[in-house]
């Protein structure tokens, strides 16, 4: 690696895909670095180790605050809303972000539908009678 001196026992945090094609990259050796011992095959990775160093330390920050998105926001030194999107990127990264779904129209919006020829009354009373907010 071209500008980097690595100490002795400096670890690199290893790539979750390759360089060259983008497919995953599979770990299929082992090494101790105490007796030299290594060990040969295909092994699972952790979802969490190809992390990068700023979402590892907001993942640390989330665990270690229990949940509490202030908190996370008060360490990040960043509006609550920028902490949640934060997080959200993260989740997503890991893939645990729920799909958006989109929201029921207001009583407004389906009035404002109707109105506009839109939609038909007998289709905005279905609409207001199944729960739409006001």
């Amino acid at each position: 690696m071209a500008g980097q001196t690595r100490t002795r026992g400096q670890e690199y945090r290893a790539p979750a895909d390759c360089p060259v094609c983008g497919e995953h990259l599979s770990v299929t050796r082992l090494g101790c670095p105490g007796c030299g011992s290594e060990l040969g095959g295909v092994f699972s990775t952790c979802d969490y180790c190809a992390l990068d160093d700023a979402d590892a330390e907001l993942l640390r920050v989330f665990l270690v605050s229990r949940g509490n998105m202030r908190e996370v926001e008060k360490h990040l030194g960043v509006s609550y809303p920028t902490a949640r999107a934060r997080f959200t990127q993260l989740l997503t990264t890991l893939g645990l972000a729920e799909p958006e779904r989109p929201s029921a129209p207001t009583r407004d919006q389906i009035l404002a539908d109707v109105a506009a020829g839109r939609l038909s009354p007998a289709e905005a009373q279905q609409l207001l009678v199944g729960g739409a907010d006001s």
